[in-house]
């Protein structure tokens, strides 16, 4: 499977007839359809894993920003590759309407002000995503904390009191006067993190090396998602055991 792409859904009895009847039983080979029929509906389900060519299973959205440059057969893919992707993402990522999405990409595309924003961008990705104090829960270093901290006094988040009926609440937003000004909702979340999340859950998929923040009851989260990799370890392992049971 390719990063900025969908995963193929072939049909289950297209999964099965790929297996091999000599290999398994009759029983064997019902059980593995049962299994893959389960699987391709997870599959099925959870397509809000990707949206428009990027993936979002970070559960932060600075995790979700790191991962706009997975690693495919050991190699580094960027997804970003120009402004109007930037900005595509950060549409995907509901930080922008397609109003403003479209707006930004006639002003600034091509620009040089757009080119050093996007070297910002991938100065704070790398930076976060290469650091291993990120993960683990050790302390963070002072000069992280210096870096954050300009970001959010250039870049700020902003705050307004929104209602609905009686109800009253307050909503983060951030203004582009300039395409640096997207910098803005990253450095709080990677602030966030670090200041309310539990680091010892933020971790990479032991399959594609994706990041996530591990939120689930029971701390346990392996891999990136069910629907990407967590699926196709368990068939795995399900078949690792039927071979050695033969």
């Amino acid at each position: 499977m390719r990063f900025g792409s969908r995963p193929n859904e072939a049909p289950v009895s297209d999964l099965c007839a790929s297996l091999s009847s000599d290999e398994l039983t009759d029983k064997r080979f019902h059980y593995w359809c049962i299994i893959l029929a389960k699987v391709w509906a997870w599959e099925a389900a959870n397509k809000s894993d990707w949206k428009d060519g990027f993936l979002f299973v970070g559960d932060e959205l600075v995790l979700d920003f790191v991962n706009t440059r997975p690693v495919q057969d050991g190699e580094p893919t960027e997804l970003l590759e120009d402004f109007g992707a930037v900005i595509r993402w950060f549409q995907a990522a509901d930080l922008l309407n397609s109003q403003q999405a479209a707006a930004l990409e006639r002003q600034w595309e091509g620009t040089t002000v757009a080119q050093r924003a996007i070297k910002d961008l991938e100065d704070l990705r790398e930076d976060f995503g290469g650091n291993p104090r990120v993960e683990g829960g050790r302390a963070i270093r002072r000069s992280t904390i210096n870096e954050l901290n300009g970001l959010m006094r250039v870049h700020p988040m902003l705050t307004r009191l929104t209602t609905n009926g009686t109800a009253y609440s307050t909503k983060l937003w951030f203004e582009v006067r300039e395409p640096a000004d997207l910098l803005a909702p990253l450095a709080h979340s990677a602030a966030t993190l670090f200041a309310a999340g539990d680091r010892k859950r933020v971790r990479k998929c032991d399959n594609c090396a994706l990041h996530f923040h591990d939120t689930s009851k029971k701390g346990t989260r392996r891999w990136c998602s069910m629907q990407l990799c967590g699926n196709r370890f368990k068939v795995a392992a399900y078949a690792a055991r039927q071979r050695e049971n033969r």
